[in-house]
């Protein structure tokens, strides 16, 4: 059984509300901070190596985990800025807005993160992301000859994956 429900792909997926082509990139980490998939479908302007690229979004995910953590108004139990959480504990957050680009961020509990960037102007992507989420399940983790923690080199997730986030908007 999957983690968001069911146990195949859903039929329809979610399309969330935006104009145009508005995925620029998305990133899956594993809990270690492994960059296991990139992609970019429009990026215009490319500053970093993709190392530093991966680094720099796995510390703002981490930074960004910490301090939603720490303000969390509901919990009594703050503990300490820069402390790792477990996937699900504590306060968290979803997505962000700057006036260039939308980032939306999903957690699975085995700390599978998913991150897409998309334009500032597109909707709730949370279903999105468990669509997704749910790709990489179907075509990544139920593949024998893929082995956890390597990057994803699967041709039919890979063409999945571009059909959907092309279609967003």
């Amino acid at each position: 059984m999957q983690f968001f429900g069911g146990s195949e792909i859903s039929p329809s997926p979610p399309v969330p509300t935006a104009a145009g082509n508005n995925a620029h990139m998305l990133y899956v980490f594993n809990r270690n901070g492994v960059c296991l998939l990139y992609r970019e479908w429009n990026r215009p302007l490319k500053t970093l190596s993709p190392q530093q690229d991966h680094k720099l979004m796995f510390g703002l995910l981490f930074s960004l985990k910490s301090l939603t953590a720490k303000m969390d108004p509901t919990s009594a139990d703050k503990g300490n800025l820069g402390v790792p959480q477990l996937p699900g504990q504590g306060c968290s957050f979803h997505s962000f807005r700057t006036n260039t680009y939308k980032l939306s961020f999903m957690e699975s509990p085995s700390g599978i993160k998913i991150i897409l960037v998309t334009h500032p102007r597109t909707g709730d992507l949370r279903e999105s992301l468990k669509y997704i989420y749910n790709l990489y399940v179907e075509y990544v983790v139920k593949n024998p000859l893929y082995s956890p923690g390597n990057p994803i080199r699967s041709d039919l997730f890979n063409s999945t994956l571009d059909q959907y986030v092309r279609g967003l908007g």
